[in-house]
């Protein structure tokens, strides 16, 4: 088990003293409030969204780390972006996650799963494209074009399909057109 919460650990015949001693050991690596994870065993970059997901299963890699994720970004974020569907408590201690409260009604529209154990959930590119639009307003509209600029020019890219995408989100759809038809 890659994942180890207080709660697994019990369930396996572990104490929390003991879970304790192999974190101060180096065996384990906390992550977050109860949430510890085997070095070396998970890939670094879903290592925080894999944490989280074990406390709240609904947790999606979004924004900024899903753009470099889906190789559309060559920033390197500080921390994890991770979204959780608005009203949802975010789990306490997680010093290298951002947060981000996404409509319920929306959540849904482009999460895929990971291909990496455990069950991690990532938007798709063209979700986290249009995201990058919707957050221009705080991140720049620099990154969200250099985004749709990265996309268009992969193989496979539909912008008619980024359109579909953006058709949940009206306010990006206009901005999105007028990038597409500079790129195109």
């Amino acid at each position: 088990m890659a994942v180890l919460t207080l709660e697994s650990a019990r369930a396996a015949g572990l104490r929390k003293d003991e879970v304790y001693r192999m974190a101060r050991s180096g065996e384990l690596e906390r992550i977050g409030r109860g949430v510890y994870i085997r070095p070396g065993e998970l890939n670094p970059t879903v290592a925080s969204l894999a944490g989280a997901t074990a406390v709240k299963p609904a947790a999606t890699m979004c924004l900024t780390s899903a753009l470099v994720y889906h190789g559309l970004s060559d920033e390197i974020p500080l921390a994890t972006d991770i979204a959780l569907p608005r009203g949802t408590r975010f789990p306490a201690g997680f010093e290298h996650v951002t947060w981000h409260a996404f409509a319920t009604a929306t959540f849904e529209i482009g999460r895929t799963a990971v291909s990496e154990p455990p069950e991690l959930s990532v938007y798709s590119a063209e979700r986290t494209i249009v995201d990058a639009f919707r957050v221009a307003h705080l991140e720049g509209i620099d990154q969200a074009n250099e985004a749709l600029r990265r996309w268009v020019r992969a193989p496979g890219s539909s912008p008619a399909g980024l359109l579909r995408t953006a058709g949940h989100f009206p306010r990006t759809v206009a901005a999105i057109r007028q990038s597409l038809q500079v790129l195109l």
